[in-house]
């Protein structure tokens, strides 16, 4: 029986070449696993390789697969390995072998020491949490065992540990992730997970020593292709890396059952989201009777999210089962369906004039109209009161004034007013539509799903809450959650207990972080506390969280016009693109809608075209090729970009000012100050590779912190 793998190595390589070089690989790949003794595949063995397993495959005149062949007890094993042109193929092939870690059981692919080659070290003293450069080895304190217990190959032992900052960032760069991730974390902290998670240990339960591959380290580099229908699906998007390769305790989450409403959190890039998609998919595969919910915060968003889902489903009839939508736009088309007509939605300008007016008709005058409207927003319209007495006992969280019963008597009569005002309009606000929609799924027999995931959780208003509680059915895995307080820039917090949602003992947080290099979260990071804890006293601790790449650092540019802005900007474009970067791998954001012609301009004299992601109903940003995306920072919310420039970091601007002089008083404007810092950590963390931020004097006091 032959057993085809397709390593992680292969598909990254695979996803450089050229479109018409990447559909001959796949052929190639095709006839390797239905027909691998065809004589027209042309096996050479790599002689200079130390692992004489490893062979070449050819492609076309120039191009080679390296696979790797294995016989075992009645069994071989070919492993997709590498692809490239014919001497940078068979360079990589001499540099590796593949082995079974001897302590571990995992199967790895291990660079082979004597034929490393030393390279020059970015910027290394971002490894330790103090900023001073010295020689002194970064692992000191551990001894061999303890790298192999945490599987490094046995020949790198001895160099990681004598390794001083100027050489240890390198030498992570050729070992496996799963140790490389460890020993970064310990460099931060001085603390070496061994096993430390509850979910790692978990998900060796399921670790045969038979077969390394089943290994949950292995897993997340390699997959085990049963048939030609799983190839296929491995090649229908190879960028997609996610897609094929969980990390263990991402697949730890995404697989567990859990008995009632369950969260996953982590900061941006530990893969909240493909949790949330996994799961989905896990449900809709398994469960032929599960009618599925997948929202998220955005229009944007949620075309993205299905595009992704539809990836993962494994038939139409699974596609037909699930729905994929906005918060907003699923609770008008239940509300549409319960009711037979499409709500009439309040603008803001109604509201506010329906404010205005009732504060003159009750003489309320003592009460300033900006604050009566924040106080319907955040509380009365929030939590759907409907009268005095509800009024009086609803927690204010977020609502930096206090008031008293005196005052919140007399407030009521404009609230009420208000109220009989949109009535008598036939209007409802977005929170009262949700709130219908949560009273008629209430009510027996009207469950709208037997299952709800929801992405984006951090920014779940009240009526959100209610709403996904009451359309999700009351079985296992019913309801599940992936957000980051850390990115929360939209609502402001409440207790998710008081509306019975209880995640306690079925909250994970993810700490190991794909998307963005080390230099760049390493940075970003102090922007935030270590731990975060929201109402209901659950903590997000946010310190052991590491990167599994290195990049150059940021560059954080204050100038002295927004002239001289400009051209460094665009001088930073161009160099963007002479390293390969395509233009639709390129995000620019800025604070304010204000800014977003500058930046046209800026992107227009580099010769490029840009993608404003401003227009509303834009289908999926991505599809936008040879077009760097512009726009706010509040867009950026869920995108990712290879390199990301933020512009116009000005004091001004971060934190806006036209904003912070809504506050009332302190406590307000502390609140608000430090929403504008979360604003600037969601548009940062967007960046995978590069990131570039500048400002025109005097710059934003966040620019200090990073």
């Amino acid at each position: 029986m032959t057993q085809t793998v397709i390593a992680r190595t292969f598909t990254d390589a695979l996803a450089k070449l050229t479109n018409d070089e990447q559909k001959q690989a796949k052929l190639t790949v095709y006839e390797l696993q239905t027909n691998p003794d065809n004589p027209g595949l042309q096996y050479h063995r790599i002689e200079r390789s130390k692992d004489p397993n490893f062979w070449s495959v050819r492609v076309n005149r120039d191009l080679r697969i390296i696979v790797h062949k294995m016989a075992g007890a009645g069994d071989t094993t070919t492993m997709v390995a590498f692809v490239a042109h014919h001497d940078n193929a068979y360079r990589w092939a001499e540099r590796r072998r593949i082995d079974v870690h001897p302590r571990t059981g995992s199967v790895q692919i291990v660079e082979v020491r004597e034929r490393f080659e030393e390279a020059i070290v970015p910027e290394p003293n971002l490894v330790l949490s103090s900023d001073e450069q010295c020689d002194r080895p970064v692992l000191g304190g551990l001894k061999p065992d303890d790298l192999l217990d945490i599987g490094v190959p046995q020949d790198w032992i001895r160099d990681l540990l004598e390794a001083g900052e100027g050489q240890f960032l390198t030498l992570c760069d050729h070992i496996p992730d799963e140790a490389a991730e460890k020993l970064l974390a310990y460099a931060a902290d001085g603390l070496l997970p061994v096993d430390a998670p509850d979910i790692h240990k978990m998900a060796m339960q399921t670790f045969d020593r038979e077969n390394p591959y089943s290994h949950p380290d292995a897993q997340r580099r390699f997959r085990v292709l049963e048939n030609i229908d799983e190839l296929e699906r491995a090649f229908a998007f190879p960028w997609e890396r996610w897609m094929l390769y969980l990390h263990p305790a991402q697949r730890q989450v995404a697989e567990t059952e859990f008995g009632g409403p369950a969260r996953v959190a982590g900061s941006a890039g530990t893969g909240k989201t493909i949790v949330a998609l996994h799961r989905a998919a896990r449900i809709l595969n398994e469960n032929t009777d599960a009618l599925l919910l997948l929202a998220t915060f955005s229009r944007q968003l949620a075309v993205s999210l299905k595009r992704k889902l539809w990836q993962l489903v494994e038939s139409e009839d699974a596609r037909r089962r699930a729905t994929v939508a906005s918060f907003d736009d699923i609770a008008i088309q239940l509300f549409t369906l319960s009711n037979g007509y499409d709500p009439r939605l309040a603008r803001k300008a109604d509201l506010d004039m329906a404010v205005e007016k009732a504060i003159r008709e009750e003489g309320s005058h003592e009460f300033d109209a900006r604050f009566v409207s924040a106080e319907w927003d955040h509380v009365v319209d929030a939590w759907q009161l409907d009268s005095l007495d509800e009024y009086e006992t609803v927690p204010r969280i977020g609502r930096r004034q206090r008031l008293g019963r005196k005052k919140r008597e007399r407030l009521w009569p404009i609230f009420a007013s208000v109220h009989r005002r949109l009535k008598s309009q036939n209007r409802l606000t977005m929170a009262m539509v949700k709130n219908e929609v949560a009273k008629h799924c209430a009510m027996p027999g009207n469950t709208g799903f037997s299952h709800v995931v929801v992405d984006e959780a951090q920014d779940l208003s009240v009526a959100d809450l209610r709403m996904f509680a009451s359309i999700s059915g009351a079985g296992r895995d019913s309801l599940f959650f992936a957000g980051d307080l850390g990115q929360r820039i939209f609502q402001e917090p409440f207790s998710w207990k008081k509306l019975g949602i209880d995640v306690r003992g079925r909250s994970r947080t993810l700490t190991v972080n794909y998307r963005t290099s080390h230099q760049i979260r390493a940075r970003v990071d102090r922007l935030l506390p270590s731990v975060l804890r929201d109402v209901d006293d659950i903590e997000d601790a946010r310190s052991g969280t590491v990167s599994v790449f290195n990049g150059p650092s940021p560059r954080i540019c204050v100038h002295a016009s927004a002239q001289a802005e400009a051209t460094a900007c665009r001088e930073v474009l161009t160099a963007w693109l002479e390293e390969q970067i395509q233009p639709e791998e390129i995000g620019i954001f800025c604070r304010d809608e204000s800014q977003v012609s500058g930046i046209q301009k800026i992107v227009q004299a580099t010769g490029l075209k840009s993608n404003s992601l401003l227009r509303s109903g834009e289908p999926d940003f991505s599809f936008a090729q040879n077009q760097v995306a512009i726009g706010t920072m509040h867009l950026a919310k869920g995108l990712e970009f290879r390199a990301v420039a933020i512009i116009g970091c000005n004091d001004a601007m971060l934190p806006l000012e036209s904003r912070l002089e809504l506050a009332r008083d302190v406590n307000e404007l502390n609140s608000m100050i430090e929403t504008e810092r979360h604003l600037l950590y969601v548009s940062a963390t967007r960046a995978r590779e590069r990131l570039f931020i500048s400002a025109v004097e005097p710059a934003s006091e966040f620019l200090a912190d990073i």
